[in-house]
C-alpha cells in the first residue's frame, strides 16, 4: 500500500519503472520550477523530483515528515557516487503526507548541520526516538541486533541450549544493590530483579542440562559510568557441566573472534588469548584490565633505590615507566603529566628524567638517578623515564593510570585492532578495610584453587580462585569462574568470609539444598553484550549502543522514570512513603 521498494535499492537497472517509496523527508531543495526531496528510510536515501505541477502537494511539507510517493525512475544528470542510489532519481507523480513533523526540531538529525556530539545528552535522550533516526546512532542499534544474531549462531553451533531464567527472584548478596519489587500477595515481602542468573544457571547444571546460554537481562543499582549502563544491562550468560577453566576459554576463544570479525573490519586476536596472572597484571600494567594496544610496561625499581638520598623515594615502592622517544617532548608535556598525576590521581608527585643525545640524564630528578640505574632499567637515548613512589597498592594504581594517560596523549595505541587477554589466578579473598574483615574479592560461588584443603590450611589472602576475566582493549568484557559445587567446600569458603552455615542455607538455600543431590563440576562466564557492541562500534559511551538508555543520573528522561505512583498503588503492595524518605 505504501511502498514496493526501499530507499536504498533502486539503481540504473530500474530506469523507467513505476515505483512506490515511503520514508522520512531528510531535505527539501527548491530550485525554482523544480524541487528536490531526499527521501530516507532505514535502507538509504533516494532523490525525488517534484515538478511545478506537484508543488501544491508539498506546500506545507517539513523535514522529518513521513510521506509516500509514486513515480518513475529516471537517470540522474548530476550523479552522486556517495550513495548506492546516486545514479537515479524518481520523478514523482503522486505524493501523500502520512505523518507531518513539527517545523522546528529539538536538534538537527540528519542534515548537513547535524552534529549530535554538540547536543546535550539529556536533550537527545528526552527525544530519543528522534535521536535514533540519526544514521550513526541508528546503525549502532542495527549492529547490536547483528551481534546478537552472531552470538546465537555460534553458541548453537557449539551445542548450547538457550534457556530463559526468572526476572522476579529473591534478593542475593552478589556485590551490588538489588532492585526490589514489593509483593502484593505477600505483605511485607519483596522480589528482587536478578543481578545475574548466577544461581539459576548453576541449578540448570544440577538439573542435568549440559550447556546452557541466554542473552540475559541483569539489574544492578549501581552508579553509571561511560562503560556501564545504570540499572540494567545484558550479557551472554553461559554455563557448562563437566567443564574446567580450559573448556570455558575454548568456547570464548571460538565464539568471540567470530562475532567481532563478522561485525567489524578491524583486526581481531585469534585464540588462544594471552593469559596474565592477576598479580603480574597489577605489576606490569597497574590494573586488572590492561589495554594491550598500549606498548608501555611498568617496571619495579624499588630495589634500585634502597639507598637513595631522595626523601620522596625512601621506604616506598617505586614504579617506573620508560617511554621510548618520550624525551623529545617539551617541558610543558612533563608539567602537564605531573599535574594530571597530582590533581586527577591523588599522587604526591610524578618524578621524571630524560636521556639526552649524549646518553646523559637531564631534567626532573636527574641528580638522584645514577647511570647504573638508567642501565638497569634499559633506558636508551631519547627516552623519558617516569617514577611513581608510594605504598605498593597505590603506586601500582597510579602507575597504571599514568601508563594509560601516556598512551592517550602520545597516541601510542595500536590502531584498528581488538586485543584480548585473560586475567587469571585472582585472589579468592581480600581484606575489607571498612569492615575490618576478610571478604570475597570476586565471585563467592567460585572454586578455590586447591579445593577444601587450601581453605583449611592456607592463609585466606594467599588462596587463589579459579576465577578469570576476559579483557578487550582495556575493558573488562567478561567475568567467570569454575563453580564451587561441593557443599562442604562451599560452607568453608563462606565461613572464611564471615558467613555461618545457617547464613548459607538462608541466603543461598536453593543452591545449598540442590548440591546435596549430586552436582557435576561446572564452569561458565558472561561477556557483557552492551560493552561488546560498544567496542565493535568504536564508541566511548555505552549509552550510544542502547536503544533507550538511562542518563548519567539513572533517569529515563523520555518516559519520566523513576516516577511517583498513586497512594492506591502503594496500598496494593503494602508500602507507605514517609516524609523522612523524601
Amino acid at each position: 500500500m505504501y511502498r514496493n521498494h526501499n530507499c536504498g535499492e533502486l539503481n540504473i537497472k530500474n530506469i523507467n519503472e513505476e515505483v512506490m517509496l515511503a520514508g522520512w523527508v531528510q531535505r527539501i531543495r527548491n530550485l525554482g520550477e523544480i524541487e528536490f526531496i531526499d527521501l530516507r528510510d532505514e535502507k538509504g536515501i533516494t532523490q525525488l523530483v517534484i515538478s511545478s505541477e506537484m508543488k501544491n502537494k508539498i506546500e506545507d511539507l517539513t523535514p522529518e515528515s513521513v510521506i509516500s510517493v509514486t513515480g518513475k525512475v529516471s537517470e540522474r544528470s548530476n550523479k552522486n557516487p556517495k550513495i548506492p542510489t546516486g545514479d537515479i532519481e524518481v520523478i514523482v507523480s503522486d505524493l501523500e503526507i502520512l505523518g507531518k513533523s513539527k517545523s522546528t526540531l529539538p536538534f538537527e538529525i540528519n542534515s548537513e548541520k547535524a552534529d549530535i556530539s554538540s547536543v546535550k545528552e539529556d536533550l537527545r535522550l528526552q527525544y530519543r526516538y528522534l535521536d535514533l533516526r540519526n544514521e550513526k546512532v541508528h546503525k549502532n542499534i542495527l549492529l547490536r541486533s547483528n551481534v546478537m544474531k552472531s552470538i546465537r549462531k555460534y553458541m548453537d553451533e557449539l551445542g548450547f541450549t538457550e534457556i530463559q531464567t526468572p526476572i522476579l527472584t529473591s534478593s542475593s548478596p552478589e556485590g551490588a544493590r538489588d532492585y526490589l519489587v514489593p509483593s502484593r500477595l505477600h505483605a511485607g515481602k519483596f522480589y528482587a530483579l536478578p543481578q545475574a542468573p548466577q544461581q539459576f544457571k548453576q541449578l540448570l547444571m544440577v538439573s542435568g542440562f549440559d550447556k546452557y546460554y541466554q542473552i540475559a537481562p541483569c539489574f544492578r543499582d549501581e552508579d553509571p559510568r561511560a562503560d556501564r549502563a545504570p540499572g540494567e544491562f545484558y550479557q551472554l550468560d553461559f554455563e557448562m557441566s563437566f567443564a574446567t577453566q580450559e573448556d570455558v576459554f575454548g568456547v570464548m576463544e571460538q565464539v568471540l573472534p567470530k562475532v567481532f570479525k563478522e561485525n567489524s573490519n578491524w583486526q581481531v586476536d585469534e585464540g588462544p588469548f594471552v593469559r596474565i596472572p592477576y598479580n603480574e597484571a597489577m605489576d606490569k600494567y597497574g590494573i586488572d584490565k590492561p589495554d594491550l594496544r598500549n606498548p608501555l610496561i611498568i617496571k619495579d625499581a624499588t630495589e634500585l633505590f634502597v639507598n637513595t638520598e631522595f626523601n620522596a623515594f625512601k621506604d616506598k615502592t617505586i614504579k617506573v615507566i620508560i617511554v621510548p622517544k618520550g624525551g623529545e617532548q617539551g617541558r610543558k608535556f612533563f608539567d602537564q603529566m605531573s599535574e594530571f598525576a597530582v590533581n586527577e590521581l591523588g599522587a604526591k608527585g610524578l618524578a621524571w628524567v630524560k636521556v639526552d643525545e649524549e646518553n646523559n640524564l637531564t631534567g626532573g630528578i636527574a641528580k638522584f638517578v645514577t647511570d647504573e640505574i638508567k642501565t638497569e632499567l634499559g633506558a636508551k637515548i631519547g627516552d623519558a623515564i617516569f617514577f611513581i613512589a608510594d605504598e605498593k597498592a597505590k603506586a601500582q594504581k597510579i602507575a597504571g593510570q599514568v601508563r594509560i594517560e601516556l598512551g592517550k596523549r602520545l597516541d601510542l595505541l595500536e590502531k584498528n585492532v581488538f586485543k584480548f587477554c585473560w586475567i587469571v589466578d585472582f585472589p579468592m579473598y581480600e581484606y575489607n578495610e571498612d569492615e575490618e574483615k576478610i571478604d570475597f574479592s570476586h565471585n563467592p560461588f567460585s572454586m578455590p584453587q586447591g579445593g577444601l584443603e587450601a581453605l583449611k590450611t592456607k592463609e585466606p589472602l594467599d588462596i587463589l580462585g579459579y576465577q578469570y576475566d576476559l579483557v578487550c582493549n582495556g575493558y573488562e568484557l567478561s567475568s567467570g569462574a569454575v563453580r564451587n559445587h561441593d557443599p562442604e567446600t562451599m560452607i568453608k569458603a563462606f565461613e572464611i568470609a564471615g558467613y555461618t552455615e545457617e547464613d548459607v542455607k538462608t541466603k543461598f538455600g536453593a543452591l545449598y539444598t540442590a548440591f546435596q543431590y549430586g552436582t557435576p563440576p561446572h564452569a561458565g562466564s558472561a561477556p557483557g553484550l552492551d560493552r561488546m557492541v560498544m567496542l565493535i562500534a568504536d564508541s566511548e559511551n555505552i549509552r550510544e549502543v542502547i536503544a533507550f538508555p538511562k542518563n548519567k543520573k539513572a533517569k529515563d528522561v523520555m518516559m519520566g522514570s523513576p516516577s511517583e505512583v498513586t497512594e492506591e498503588q502503594l496500598k496494593d503492595v503494602h508500602i507507605k512513603v514517609t516524609e523522612e524518605s523524601l
